[in-house]
Order: C-alpha cells, then structure tokens, then sequence
C-alpha cells in the first residue's frame, strides 16, 4: 500500500507532516501547496514538488488523502468542506465549541464528493478525545478533567497573530496547581475553565500598533481567551525568538470515578502526554488519521469522521493479524 500525501499550508504542521511521512513506509508525499509564491518555499527534501493553492484541483486522482495545516479560527472552515468535494482530507480542527457546526458543514461536503473526511485530530481534541470517551464507558460515576500545558497552543497563537497590529506571539496554557492536585486527591472538585488554566501571552506588536486594544482583543476573544484569566507581554521580535522558539506541549486527562454497590471504591484513570514539539506530534496522528481515511474510503465509506468513528485497526500500519499477535 502506498498512500499518496498532499500537504496545504507548509507551516510548522506541514514541516512536521513532511517529516512523519519518512517515518510512515507505506506513505509518501506527492505535493505541498500554499499561498505563497511557491518558489519562496524551501522544503526539507527538495524533490517534492510545491505548487499554489489555486492548482489544487488539477491533482484529482494523483493524490490520495489531502492533509490540511492551517488554522481553525478562519482556514479550516472554508478549506475541509472546499477539498472535501475532492480529496479525502484530514484536518486539525480545536475549536471545540465549533466542532459540531464544522463537522455538519464537512460532512454535506465530502458525502456530496464521495470522499472521506476526518477532522479534529490531533492530541485535543483527538487523542484525549477517545481516552476521555474510554475513561467514561468504564467509570461510568465519575468525574472528567482536562488540563493542558504548560506548552504553546499552536491554535492560540495563531487567532493572536491575526489580531490587526500583531507581527507575532505565542501562547502558552498554563494548569493551576491547586486545581491539579484537588483533582488527584479525588475531591472531585468542580472547577470553570478559569479556575483550572492560565494563559499567558507574549506578543509582539507594530511600533504604531496600538497595544491597548490589542491586549482588549485577545482578553475578550470568544472560544479562546475570554473565559480565561489571560497576562499579555508585549516583547521584542528579538526577545521572542531567543526565550520562546520552541513549541512545547502536554497535559493529561483525568477520570476519577467510584465501584462497587455504595461507590466505596475509588479509582483513577490518568493519561498523560509531554511534548517537546506539539506540531510534530499533532502531525504524527493526523497521518495515523490520513491513513484510516484511506482505507475507509477503499470500503466504499463517505462523510465526515472523527476520531470516535474510526477503529483503531485502521489506525495502524499493523495487519489485523500483527495487531493481535504483538499488542493484545
């Protein structure tokens, strides 16, 4: 099996889908598209090809699932359901509060194209996504909790950076350690998002932007920062690229949930990821995701997908008979 790869938006997602793809053999990648002159685009390996996003359509039939890197404030809600008529597609959609409307506007899409989409991979949604669906169908009296961090959301720094007068920023989610430990002691406390996370933002800003109402736009940004005890900094381009280069992640989601005929059993379900690069990461599931894409469309499959629709088997480059005999 050899699933042909196209990559739209060559970002730090897109470089990290370029470099999962050379851990994937039964992968390769066909193309790379993007709204800038595509010769001003230096690849890792330059012998794929890159292209502009205007000659997406010419590769029907030459591509076989579309992965698209661009943000979920305003790319992915017009790009999945557009490629969705054409490619079966994957995307990293995190609005979570959006996902609903997004999944309806894809799933009209690519049933209407015959294709397969699968949106919001990543590791959250995604990943924590399926253990907090796991945590609850065993403990059923229990608790969810999710903390993210401490680590750079790609999603927020990106809605920062399309805020007029930005040059550049990032954003860092920040668990409260009183929330944390409650949590883990079983005192299942109930908690707002502003009582379990922080953000901190470090923005730079044009020398005639006007600062105030930058720090008031993303304070009061609904789905990512309003709900949030949110600290702007604003720095120098130089002082973000020597204190904040890297884009690391993590956080666990955590069940706590109770057996027996009076709950007189307590129990803990903790998952856990550490991050050294959240964009590499996020691009090794949406390829996993790429490749359930693939095969649900060869059954004859249609519509939009999450993460909850696919079986894990087809998440593997393992055969069933592999899967059985090395991991159950």
């Amino acid at each position: 099996m050899n699933i042909r790869i196209g990559i739209v938006g060559y970002g730090n997602l897109g470089r990290g889908i370029e470099c999962a793809v050379k851990q994937n053999p039964d992968m390769t990648l066909a193309a790379v598209f993007t709204r800038r002159p595509p010769e001003t685009v230096k690849l890792l390996d330059t012998a794929t090809p890159v292209y502009t996003v205007a000659d997406i359509p010419q590769f029907v039939g030459k591509i076989d699932v579309l992965i698209l890197c661009g943000g979920s404030a305003t790319d992915l809600p017009k790009q999945t359901p557009a490629y969705a008529k054409l490619f079966h597609v994957v995307d990293s959609f995190d609005t979570h509060a959006r996902i609903p409307e997004h999944f309806a506007a894809v799933d009209a899409a690519a049933t209407e194209g015959g294709h397969v989409a699968v949106i919001s991979c990543g590791w959250d949604p995604g990943m924590f996504s399926l253990n907090r669906l796991y945590a609850g169908a065993i403990l059923p009296d229990g608790h969810d909790y999710t903390f993210w961090g401490k680590g750079v959301s790609q999603g927020h720094s990106d809605a920062i950076r399309r805020i007029e007068g930005v040059v550049d920023a990032k954003q860092y989610t920040i668990p409260r350690d009183e929330a944390l430990e409650a949590v883990r002691n079983g005192e299942n406390p109930t908690l707002t998002a502003r009582q379990k996370h922080l953000r901190e933002c470090f923005v730079v800003a044009a020398d005639d932007a006007d600062k105030a109402r930058i720090e008031n736009e993303i304070k009061t940004m609904p789905n990512y920062f309003a709900d949030y005890d949110t600290v702007v900094h604003f720095i120098s381009q130089e002082e973000l690229d020597r204190d904040h280069s890297g884009i690391p992640h993590g956080g666990m989601v955590i069940r706590s949930g109770k057996t027996g005929q009076n709950g007189e059993h307590s129990h803990l379900i903790e998952y856990r990821l550490k991050l050294d690069s959240n964009p590499e990461f996020t691009s090794s599931v949406l390829l996993a995701a790429a490749r359930a894409a693939y095969r649900l469309g060869q059954k004859g499959e249609r519509g939009c997908k999450t993460m909850f629709d696919i079986p894990p088997a087809l998440l593997s480059p393992l055969s069933p008979e592999e899967l059985r005999a090395t991991l159950l």
